[in-house]
Formats: C-alpha cells, structure tokens, sequence
C-alpha cells in the first residue's frame, strides 16, 4: 500500500512540506510507503478543454501532469498539499490538478485521498474546500482528522510550533493507514470497490 503526498508549494521544503512529512512519517510507522512529489516552479499550464485527453488518454500538455498521471496506479491514496494564496490554492496547484484529475478520473475512482493547506494566518478553510472538490468528483473517498487539515505558520519553524496543526496531520496519516488497511482486508475477502452506473451529463441549453 502506498499514498502520493503532492507538494502544490513553490517552495520545496518550506511550510506545506512540513505538514506533508509529519503525515509522511506517521504512515511509514504504520507500515504504509509514502512518497512526497513536489511539482516544481516551472509554469505549468492551466486547461485549455481540448478535450484530447479522452482521446489520448493524457494530456496535450507534457509535463509534470503526465508524469503524475502515468503513475497513478502505483498508489492507493493521493494527499494535495498547498499553501493558500488570496484564500486559495497556489495557481500552480489549481492549474496541475485541473488537468491531472480531468485527464485521469478513471483512475482517481476508488482511491483515498485528503487535502491538506498551509497558510500564514487566513484564507485555510476556502483552500481547503477548493481543493476537496477534487476527490469528490471523482469517486473518491475523503479522509478526515480531527480538525480541519492546516497548518499555520510563517516558516517551517512557525509550523514546528503549531502543535495542533502536526497532531492533525499525525491523526490524518493514521486514519488513512487504518482505512488502506480495512480496505485491504475487504479486498482479500472479495469486497471491492462499486461497479458505477455508466456517466450521464444533463445541460439546459434552453433553459428548461
């Protein structure tokens, strides 16, 4: 069992990173393999709803998105990690998980994901939502802790210090460890995940 902790910051090592490590380390300790991605800092492109990926089966654009996508089978739960900028997710983020989780749903379905936000002082709780949205439009099913998943804090060191903050991301990583394990367990005793209905689209053109 493995999860993919993605680092949405520019900066590789800076305060969403420290949440990503707390909750990192939590699953190694329960026995889950973890592996923290940072996207980088160069410019990545927003979508453009070519709508080649349906084709294609990733997306136009060969970046960091792709490289992501062609590994997601690798892992059993994906974590978004972000600092909040004007009350949102970094634009980098938003951009490289409008197209990851566009281009790849099929293979988000069935996966256990979380958020997790980094931020100074406000501004957590709408990047927090924003980036919820993912997983649930996706089949997927969201792990909760004990408070809202944030962090608050300046510099790593700020984020060392806010002892709530890593106790929630320690709560995050076990309740993920617990549920990949009750998950395992339903799959050695044939539970798998649901067989969905084939995806209807309704539009009111006409306004009816």
């Amino acid at each position: 069992m493995k999860v993919l902790l993605i680092n949405g910051s520019p900066h590789k090592n800076g305060c969403t990173n420290r949440a990503l490590e707390e909750i990192a380390e939590t699953l190694k300790n329960e026995g889950i393999e973890a592996e923290i991605y940072h996207i980088g800092i160069k410019p990545i492109s927003g979508c453009i709803a070519c709508m080649k990926c349906l084709e294609n089966g990733k997306c136009v654009f060969n970046d960091v998105v792709n490289e992501i996508g062609a590994r997601l089978n690798e892992f059993d739960g994906i974590i978004l990690g972000s600092p909040v900028y004007y009350a949102g997710p970094s634009g980098q983020m938003c951009s490289f998980c409008d197209r990851l989780f566009f281009s790849n749903a099929s293979k988000m379905s069935g996966k256990l994901a979380a958020a997790v936000v980094s931020c100074r002082r406000g501004g957590a709780t709408a990047s927090f939502d924003r980036l919820n949205k993912y997983f649930t439009i996706c089949n997927m099913q969201v792990v909760g802790s004990q408070y809202w998943n944030m962090v608050h804090g300046f510099t790593p060191d700020d984020v060392q210090k806010d002892k709530e903050g890593l106790q929630t991301m320690r709560t995050l990583g076990k309740n993920m460890a617990w549920l990949l394990k009750c998950i395992e367990i339903g799959k050695q005793n044939g539970i798998n995940k649901p067989e969905y209905e084939h995806t209807v689209f309704t539009s009111f053109p006409d306004g009816k």
